[in-house]
């Protein structure tokens, strides 16, 4: 699996934007994808502005590339993220998972 990294940040008063956008646009797009495996917006307090880390799972780069085009490290940006954010990272990261734990007892 990959993890594709990014992150945008949006003035507090703001806050409540990027993840309405989230969840009503990029997700459903998202799962049109094959290859995709899921994500997670998390939230941070930087100062007087909200930082949102997105991690995307995909079971391949060749996934990645259906959704992102060939240039695999550019971030795809929507225009309801630039409108609810102050400034976000145009690259993204990608790390390939080497452990995957979860919190389910350990079966025999």
């Amino acid at each position: 699996m990959i993890i594709r990294e990014w992150r945008g940040r949006a003035l507090r008063d703001k806050a409540g934007e990027y993840p309405t956008h989230f969840r009503k646009t990029v997700v459903p797009e998202l799962r049109k994808v094959p290859g995709f495996l899921g994500a997670t917006l998390s939230r941070r307090e930087e100062g007087d502005r909200i930082e949102f880390l997105v991690l995307s799972g995909w079971e391949s780069m060749e996934a990645i590339r259906a959704f992102a085009g060939d240039n695999l490290d550019k971030a795809v940006v929507e225009p309801g993220a630039v409108a609810a954010l102050s400034d976000y990272d145009q690259t993204v990261r990608h790390y390939e998972v080497v452990a995957d734990i979860d919190n389910a007892p350990e079966t025999a």
